[in-house]
């Protein structure tokens, strides 16, 4: 009672939209809402996790996405965030694979930009290389699953990133380096960034994010940052 925003996580983002009277452009294509503020009688929804990874890679790390030919595994609520910031930040195209195919084909649908976007079957995807960037939105960390992924996917000096952070992506983070992966990175980044921006709703100023960021790093087990 008397709340005036709120950040929301799994899996309670779809429910989120649908308590708003409004939500933004963002929230709409992600059909999620991790941010709520109080507008007037009501909630207005916002998505900021798309933002949260673009910041972290291209702020934090200093890497490009520009022109870069782009693996997105996973087709649930966190692909679909993530996908339309990685087209709306300048990508070449993006290939979705969901070991529910069906799932990967829907989510290039609600893409609807079919001169960059396609599907792969899980089972093909050593037949397919050299992306450039290969983002883990899949859940198979928390599950302690293994992915089986060919290390022929990569590109030279390839950016590998897995939305989980901390133990759950320490299996594909490993992978990543067994690849030759130019850079191997967790979600942590993405997970302070995101929040940033939801502060910066709420408040009008976008907080400095560099200390938190660090502090989180020293507290979590292992290295799960290349």
């Amino acid at each position: 009672s008397g709340g005036v925003g709120a950040n929301v996580t799994l899996p309670l983002k779809q429910h989120a939209a649908r308590l708003c009277l409004s939500i933004s452009e963002t929230a709409r294509r992600a059909d999620s809402v991790n941010t709520l503020v109080r507008r007037g009688e009501g909630w207005h929804g916002e998505s900021t996790d798309g933002a949260g990874l673009i910041r972290d890679i291209t702020g934090r790390q200093r890497l490009y996405v520009r022109g870069r030919r782009t693996l997105l595994l996973g087709a649930g609520g966190a692909a679909r965030a993530v996908a339309f910031a990685l087209l709306d930040a300048g990508i070449a195209e993006l290939t979705i694979a969901n070991r529910t195919a069906e799932r990967a084909d829907a989510l290039a649908d609600a893409i609807g930009q079919p001169e960059r976007v396609h599907t792969r079957y899980w089972n093909d995807l050593g037949h397919w290389g050299g992306f450039d960037l290969v983002v883990n939105a899949t859940s198979a960390g928390h599950a302690n699953m293994s992915l089986a992924l060919p290390t022929s996917l990569l590109a030279s000096r390839a950016i590998c990133y897995d939305l989980s952070y901390g133990k759950a992506s320490f299996g594909f983070l490993a992978w990543a380096r067994s690849a030759g992966a130019g850079h191997a990175l967790d979600g942590l980044g993405m997970l302070v960034e995101q929040a940033a921006e939801a502060f910066e709703i709420w408040h009008g100023k976008r907080p400095e994010t560099d200390a938190i960021y660090a502090e989180l790093r020293a507290y979590l087990p292992g290295d799960a940052e290349d």
